[in-house]
């Protein structure tokens, strides 16, 4: 019960990797708040969490109304009086239309970074200043390694990762004076609803042929590293950008070649 007496916000937490963290944290005894559009999906899955024992709540949070951020952990402070962990979760892209420079519109560029960035800073921007009242935090941000090794597609969610990922790093040398802390979790291929749904098995078997541990990652392993971060553990880690990708993209650039001729034999 590493996390017990913790206030915890998880951002789009009603499936995938954020319904993984909120599963975690709450399972290691925070009060966790699922921040969530469809609040009778988030109900749903709070209450199988409670028959447990644990404590979940559900939180609007929509990441096309702005101001849904701020009210989001207004919401939660009014409720328990302090927070202490905040995962940005949200994410999106629409890869029919996030293509390459040459044929991505600008306008489609700017909803995706803009989506995406607005959910990190502004529900951090708001947690802040309570966060510092209370004598510190932990905010963990979901990012991807598409903001660490370019893509041929996807431009804009890539350029938005990337600018999390130093968005993060800002984030824990400006308020590392208030004790808050701030580090990022880059999953690689994970499988989840959105991977299976919007990647063909032709690209995820050709980015698991670059991937040393020959799998996806399991949102369970995801939450395994937020933990860490969210704990009393990392308590004097702060600006980190860990990849939790299998190692994808870290050999040689021709060890999925290399893989599949030996493979061939």
């Amino acid at each position: 019960m590493r996390l017990d007496g913790k206030v915890a916000i998880v951002t789009a937490a009603t499936r995938g990797i954020g319904l993984a963290c909120a599963q975690r944290l709450a399972r290691e005894g925070a009060i966790v708040y699922m921040g969530a559009r469809n609040m009778e999906r988030a109900k749903e899955r709070a209450d199988e969490l409670n028959r447990e024992g644990c404590t979940v709540k559900t939180v609007y949070n929509d990441a096309s109304k702005k101001e849904t951020y701020a009210s989001m952990v207004e919401e939660v402070m009014k409720n328990e009086g302090h927070i202490d962990i905040l995962v940005n979760n949200f994410g999106t892209s629409d890869p029919k239309k996030d293509l390459d420079i040459k044929n991505t519109d600008y306008a489609e560029y700017m909803r995706t970074i803009d989506l995406n960035l607005a959910s990190v800073f502004l529900s951090s921007q708001a947690v802040i200043p309570h966060m510092a009242k209370n004598g510190g935090g932990s905010i963990i941000n979901i990012s991807s390694v598409g903001g660490i090794r370019p893509d041929i597609s996807q431009i804009a969610y890539g350029t938005s990762k990337a600018a999390i990922n130093y968005l993060t790093k800002l984030i824990a040398t400006q308020c590392a004076r208030d004790n808050i802390r701030c580090n990022a979790v880059l999953p690689g291929m994970t499988a989840t609803e959105a991977v299976s749904g919007n990647l063909t098995p032709e690209f995820q078997e050709f980015f698991l042929r670059h991937t040393p541990i020959k799998r996806m990652g399991k949102p369970e392993e995801i939450a395994g590293t937020v933990l860490y971060f969210a704990s009393d553990d990392s308590a004097y880690t702060t600006g980190q950008i860990v990849d939790v990708s299998g190692g994808f993209g870290m050999p040689t650039p021709v060890f999925g070649d290399m893989i599949e001729m030996k493979n061939r034999r």
